[in-house]
């Protein structure tokens, strides 16, 4: 990396229009001496947000703004802003203020000690107990089911090197593990403590439904790894326990009643034809699988993508509306 690298700041706003100011000002403020860019995801919010946006983004050279044409998630707006990144270290930072930029030196310095991501640690947390206590228990699931050594793994201040950003696949709400997603690539991972502030203004998009979606993204991720490039290496065997299970069952019943022992032989017959059947059945789905992953299409982000904002190298606004 270069002695004074550059940096962008992938932020996704929903609804914080109230903190962006600060957090613009405490970006450029904590990233001296480095070249810096602020890119803005604004993911349809409907307080106003986006205007107090496009009033930062004439104001500063350096703020750049997408405004999504209505509310996609923060995965989309990460992964949106993850293509359009040009710099050679991205970070990621919740537009709440919650997270302070007077971090961002720290990650750098992380960086340069040979990592190729840093996570965020937010050991002393300023949030109610309702969001605290499933977020442990999920960040403690998560680092036991994949053994990485992280504390915190859905901590939303990050960095990591412009190409690992670049390769991140990121799809439905995988945000929440994009560590696991970078160390699946080959990448060194790192945490560092950071201060974490109480919500000033807004209110919290964390719930019990959020939560539950998370889960369900472990368990999908954990089974792409195993078995994403090849599903039909889960499928296949289980079909073909089940299908010999099935078979031998059916042909225990038929011996028996050619033997003339009638009873309990329907139900063995019956039994047997349910497992042969689940067993086609997963052998099919392995089938599916393996045709889907090899004709995957590509992810449409710019469908997604109302207007863009970017100052181009000689601070010339290209706005363009869609």
């Amino acid at each position: 990396m270069n002695p004074i690298e550059s940096l962008v700041f992938v932020i996704p706003v929903y609804n914080e229009r109230d903190t962006l100011p600060a957090l613009a000002e405490g970006i450029a403020r904590y990233s001296a001496p480095h070249p810096f860019r602020i890119l803005f995801i604004d993911d349809g919010s409907n307080d106003g947000s986006d205007k107090v946006l496009l009033e930062l983004h004439e104001r500063y050279p350096w703020v750049d703004v997408i405004r999504f044409r209505r509310n996609c998630g923060k995965t989309a707006a990460l992964a949106a802003g993850f293509q359009r990144a040009k710099g050679d270290i991205v970070f990621t930072m919740d537009s709440d203020l919650q997270d302070d930029p007077k971090e961002i030196p720290h990650f750098i310095e992380a960086l340069r000690a040979g990592a190729d991501m840093v996570c965020g640690w937010k050991r002393t947390r300023h949030d109610p107990w309702h969001k605290t206590i499933p977020s442990r228990i999920y960040n403690r699931w998560v680092s036991c089911v994949f053994r990485i050594p992280l504390h915190d793994v859905n901590c939303g201040f990050k960095a990591m090197r412009a190409d690992v950003a670049r390769h991140l696949v990121l799809y439905g709400e995988m945000h929440r593990l994009i560590p696991v997603i970078a160390r699946q690539n080959g990448c060194r991972l790192a945490e560092i403590p950071v201060e974490h502030h109480a919500r000033r203004s807004g209110a919290s998009k964390y719930g019990f439904e959020r939560f539950m979606r998370g889960a369900a993204d472990v368990v999908t991720v954990r089974f792409l790894e195993r078995y994403g490039a090849s599903p039909g290496h889960f499928f296949y065997p289980l079909g073909g326990c089940l299908g010999i299970m099935g078979w031998l069952a059916l042909l225990g019943s038929a011996f028996a009643a050619a033997a003339g022992q009638g009873g309990g032989t329907s139900m063995i017959g019956l039994a047997g034809l349910q497992l042969l059947l689940a067993g086609i059945l997963l052998f099919s789905l392995g089938l599916i699988a393996e045709r889907n992953v090899r004709m995957r299409p590509p992810v449409n982000l710019p469908a997604m993508v109302a207007s863009e904002h970017i100052h181009d190298e000689g601070g010339e606004d290209t706005g363009n509306c869609r």
